[in-house]
């Protein structure tokens, strides 16, 4: 099997630990150890938790206590809907790997996380794309979802809330892919790994899972929750998805760690606390950022709704990757290249880490604008 480099993988691996000021950051400010056990009231007692654990492969499934706690976030999905998984990255690579064929024909956003449109096109699947655009907000047009939705379309890709460009989907633009989705028979696989996120109300969007009788929602505990290094996700969908899934899954993952199933159990069963964080933070940055957008000439958006990240596209004769090199180099600020994500003319920002860094990021990439612009009138 071929397939493409994964762009913003490989930008992530070459950079990430050698910046100074990470703004390509996609999960909201990681937690330690110390802040989740204080955040359940666990720091003195854990280890009587965790000694008497033999350290055996565990429940193949995920736990049924982790699995129940997965459940509830959804409106009308239970413990046996559930499948855990290595990371959402593994949630959605096994998705793929079941229901893909080659000639079906798989329709998938842009931009989106890389995996939903090479991975299908790397088992020799006909994958049309839907091109977001600003005069959508970032939206899928309908219009053109319903002609690319021929009869027997296998599986439509969605990422709600979208990475990069924090456009989301409400319940009821959600029930419209529903609609077209059912009219053709496909799947929808709907990445929701920044669910939680959402600007307004209590975070937490409409799911597909719940919506669409062939919905499947895939999530981690990376982004909302703050817990990357846990590398733990999920799938939520049919019984008999999850079945066909399991035979697959069975070949490359087995179980998670025994030790990530139950940190994250912790987080679940605390989970008003930690959304309470991730919202605090989310949407103290996103203001900032919307400030420093509106003082910047050079710099173009579309308000993000929800997620992590923004697009922002920047008025440079410069490519995005010699844009972000050429900052990382001179100012240790991280960005991340739209050609990573095949969005030329782009750059993705993330603004969920610190405050701080946040801040002092923005100070330098303004700095940064300044002199490249000048340097171009010279």
């Amino acid at each position: 099997m071929k397939i493409r480099d994964f762009g913003v993988e490989i930008w992530m691996n070459r950079y990430e630990n050698d910046c100074e000021l990470n703004l390509a950051e996609t999960c909201v400010e990681s937690l330690t150890v110390a802040e989740l056990l204080d955040m359940a009231g666990k720091r003195d007692d854990i280890l009587a938790e965790l000694l008497p654990m033999k350290l055996t492969y565990g429940a193949i499934e995920g736990s049924d206590r982790l699995r129940g706690l997965i459940a509830g976030l959804y409106e009308r999905q239970a413990a046996e809907n559930v499948v855990v998984t290595h990371g959402a990255i593994g949630a959605n690579a096994l998705v793929h790997e079941t229901l893909v064929e080659p000639g079906d024909r798989v329709i998938s956003v842009l931009p989106t996380y890389q995996q939903h449109y090479s991975i299908p096109e790397s088992f020799g699947a006909d994958v049309r794309i839907l091109k977001l655009t600003e005069a959508h907000g970032f939206l899928p047009d309908l219009e053109e979802l319903r002609r690319l939705a021929a009869p027997g379309t296998k599986l439509i890709c969605l990422n709600n809330p979208n990475n990069p460009t924090g456009s989301l989907m409400d319940r009821d633009f959600l029930l419209q892919v529903v609609e077209i989705a059912r009219g053709c028979g496909a799947w929808v696989l709907c990445d929701e790994v920044y669910r939680g996120t959402d600007q307004q109300g209590d975070g937490m969007t409409a799911s597909i899972a719940d919506l669409y009788e062939k919905g499947i929602s895939t999530g981690s505990m990376s982004k909302t929750w703050s817990l990357a290094g846990l590398r733990l996700g999920w799938i939520v969908g049919p019984k008999t998805l999850l079945h066909a899934v399991s035979i697959h899954r069975d070949y490359n993952t087995i179980s998670v760690g025994m030790l990530d199933d139950h940190f994250a159990a912790i987080a679940l069963e605390n989970r008003d606390k930690i959304l309470a964080r991730s919202h605090a933070i989310t949407r103290r940055n996103l203001a900032i950022l919307a400030e420093w957008v509106e003082d910047e000439p050079l710099i173009a958006w579309v308000k993000p709704q929800s997620g992590t990240t923004a697009l922002l596209k920047y008025d440079l004769p410069i490519s995005s990757e010699a844009f972000c090199t050429t900052l990382l180099e001179r100012t240790g600020v991280m960005l991340t290249p739209g050609s990573a994500m095949d969005m030329e003319g782009y750059l993705r920002i993330g603004y969920a880490n610190g405050e701080a860094i946040l801040r002092e990021g923005l100070k330098r990439l303004s700095v940064f604008l300044r002199e490249e612009q000048a340097a171009r009138a010279a």
